[in-house]
């Protein structure tokens, strides 16, 4: 093979492994139906976040399963404060409907504070 073909390859091969390593930011990618579901394997000490642009009068039905207890919470940052429209510590699942107030960037996020995988399926749905 080509030296300046495997070098690319190569270089390629660690950009990937290192954006899946790193992958714990994701960006809400909204279906047709207004839906978006995910589902990730989260490591001891980890966390995922959904994060996407929302305004105000939307309104956003959440609800997820974790395989193990962990932190959750929705924010988003008003300058250098973070306001929590939902916070809980140590669960396995749970639902509820966000009504946007602010136009910001909202993050769901999960903490995997265990010592062991978690596994977390996350289903959102804007609401008319």
């Amino acid at each position: 093979m080509h030296k300046a073909k495997f070098a690319l390859i190569c270089a390629l091969f660690a950009m990937a492994n290192q954006a899946f390593a790193t992958n714990h930011l994701v960006e809400v990618a909204w279906s047709r139906d207004g839906a978006f579901a995910y589902g990730a394997s989260v490591e001891p000490g980890k966390f995922v976040e959904l994060c996407g642009k929302l305004a105000p009068g939307d309104s956003i039905r959440w609800d997820f399963a974790a395989s193990v207890l962990v932190d959750f919470n929705i924010h988003y940052h008003m300058g250098k404060e973070v306001e929590f429209p939902a916070k809980q510590v140590q669960v396995s699942a749970g639902q509820d409907t966000l009504r946007v107030a602010v136009r910001e960037d909202y993050c769901w996020m999960w903490s995997n504070k265990s010592s062991s995988q978690a596994r977390i399926d996350v289903r959102l749905q804007r609401q008319n």
